[in-house]
């Protein structure tokens, strides 16, 4: 069997490997420009060093023993690490987050910097359009994108899956990054407020990290939805005032500085785990359909492929297990 996989985040990869422990042949696309996703880790270059922030997923924690079972081959590995800071069960890529993406990605066949622009469904299988080429044909598809992107692809083949992502709204995020010459006057490593600023780290404290003061902060989803088409330096600028009034310190300038807008950050999800047409073998999975936890995410992954194995293998044992 031949697979597309239509994103390459942790949801995908997951899939993925479902998939290829069949021997299928599996490829992903991926509109980034490498791993990560919402997983993703950015540097800013500053006069003490490269700045490193992890500006989408801040941690992660595992409560499902499927989940359970990969973060403790990710943790054996060194992949990942306790980060108490975020609480007693957080976890983090080693030396960035997207380091689980990264190790995920080195398995499979993955086109970066490769926007589908259209899927096509022929007599010989599915076809994707992208900017300048395409690919295919597969035997299956599978859309690892968040709700809006996915929900266009899939109503032009399944009225009722397109409905199901057509409906989901997704909330954004506004990410500001800063780095400073000097440690800021805040003992705490991870802060959570009621203000706009509803989350903050000190990215360099995470474990297996190294150079200069760095800071994530993110804007809470209401704020950012109001705001989410505002200039990003308007943004910026009032999400380092607000950092400065929410957590009462007096913040130095800047050495770099950064903001990125997460359009489809979280969404509260569907309820249900995967989306799945066994005639027109089209799925879709994502953090959007079970929840907005990276675990969520993997599951969903996980549990789609579980479901395609079944599906055309007819051996039930193999989703039963997922």
């Amino acid at each position: 069997m031949k697979v597309g996989i239509v994103g390459a985040g942790i949801a995908g990869l997951a899939c993925a490997d479902r998939l290829a422990e069949q021997g299928w042949q599996v490829r992903l696309f991926d509109k980034g420009r490498g791993p990560g996703g919402r997983m993703s880790t950015r540097r800013l270059a500053t006069g003490d060093g490269d700045a490193s922030f992890d500006h989408g997923a801040q941690y992660l924690t595992a409560r499902d023993p499927r989940f359970c079972k990969a973060v403790a081959d990710w943790q054996a590995r060194g992949i990942v690490a306790p980060w108490p800071a975020a609480g007693k069960d957080a976890l983090v890529g080693v030396p960035a987050m997207n380091a689980v993406v990264r190790d995920m990605a080195e398995r499979h066949d993955v086109t970066f910097g490769a926007a589908v622009r259209a899927v096509e469904h022929q007599s010989n299988g599915w076809h994707l359009h992208l900017a300048g080429s395409a690919a295919g044909p597969f035997d299956i598809l599978i859309l690892a994108i968040p709700a809006e992107q996915a929900g266009p692809f899939l109503s032009l083949h399944d009225f009722a899956l397109g409905r199901a992502a057509l409906r989901e709204r997704s909330l954004p995020c506004w990410t500001a990054m800063l780095a400073f010459d000097r440690p800021l006057p805040i003992a705490a490593d991870a802060l959570r407020s009621a203000g706009i600023i509803g989350w903050a780290a000190r990215n360099n404290a995470k474990p297996g990290r190294s150079g200069p003061e760095s800071w994530v902060l993110h804007a809470n989803p209401e704020w950012s939805q109001r705001h989410c088409e505002d200039e990003g330096d308007s943004v910026l600028e009032r999400m380092l005032a607000a950092f400065a009034d929410e957590f009462d310190v007096e913040l130095p300038a800047p050495t770099a500085s950064a903001i990125h807008r997460w359009r489809f950050a979280r969404t509260p999800g569907t309820g249900d785990a995967i989306l799945w047409n066994g005639d027109k073998l089209l799925g879709a999975c994502g953090d959007w359909l079970l929840g907005p936890r990276v675990e969520c995410a993997w599951l969903s992954g996980d549990m789609l492929g579980a479901r395609i194995v079944s599906s055309i293998t007819g051996d039930h044992k193999v989703e039963s297990a997922a």
